[in-house]
């Protein structure tokens, strides 16, 4: 069972050539390559995305289904609106964008998390990101309290498409906040997809459902090819979750 290997600079095989369900990891695609930023946008603009530990190569994804957050589909549950709306009322919380982003990909690899231990978010990947970030293809949505990051996100924009990749907490419900920011965000930018990656009861919970990969990497290629938002946040955006101000 043969997986293709990339030297770097090489083309990715196409997405649907991925390992079957039947096969030992379904939805790898590919080992080898590099990590640069052109290779990075190529494989977030086919559907691809690299997920591998330390000691292994370099593993490049697709998987089938593919896990998706429709923003108009978010679901605002009853404790979380609460939140949100004490969070919006209050002057000392805001939400940023990109203001801390080596800070935040550092806290989701767990270096800011005491007593967990291993990460897919490997050094290399850090490294990776954040010549990704300094390109303007890969973004941190901050949830900040009192001067302090309380959780946030990273993502990444390719034009018109959004690929989540990971969160972390200090605060409870602080990722929840950055990522209820990242769905108003969208829907003010007319952005209607979050691409989740793999599916998990957390994410299900708050409205993302799978699709066919075929259906995915359509939306993807058309999405790459419209021009990019202005990735900044502005407080009248909670309006798209909270259409009537907090009492």
């Amino acid at each position: 069972m043969n997986l293709p290997w990339l030297d770097p600079g090489d083309p990715f095989p196409p997405a649907a050539r991925a390992w079957k369900a039947n096969q030992p990891a379904p939805g790898l695609l590919a080992a080898g390559g590099a990590l640069d930023v052109a290779t990075l946008e190529r494989a977030y603009s086919a559907g691809i995305f690299p997920w591998f530990s330390e000691g292994q190569p370099i593993l490049w994804w697709s998987t089938d289904p593919r896990m998706v957050l429709l923003a108009a589909e978010f679901r605002l549950h009853r404790s979380l609106r609460k939140t949100l709306a004490r969070f919006i009322a209050d002057p000392r919380c805001e939400i940023r964008i990109d203001s801390a982003f080596g800070t935040v990909i550092e806290a989701c690899a767990g270096s800011d998390r005491p007593g967990q231990a291993g990460t897919w978010i490997v050094p290399a990947m850090v490294d990776a990101y954040r010549e990704f970030h300094a390109a303007g293809f890969a973004h941190s949505v901050e949830t900040w309290i009192d001067g302090e990051l309380a959780g946030g996100l990273y993502c990444v924009g390719v034009g018109q498409a959004v690929f989540g990749e990971s969160m972390f907490t200090r605060v409870p419900d602080a990722s929840k906040i950055a990522l209820a920011a990242l769905v108003a965000f969208c829907r003010n930018a007319g952005i209607a997809l979050i691409d989740c990656q793999q599916n998990t009861q957390h994410l299900a919970s708050l409205g993302a459902r799978e699709i066919r990969r075929s259906d995915f990497v359509g939306a993807v290629s058309q999405n790459v090819r419209k021009p990019p938002p202005r990735w900044r946040f502005e407080p009248v955006y909670w309006r798209e979750l909270l259409p009537r101000e907090p009492a």
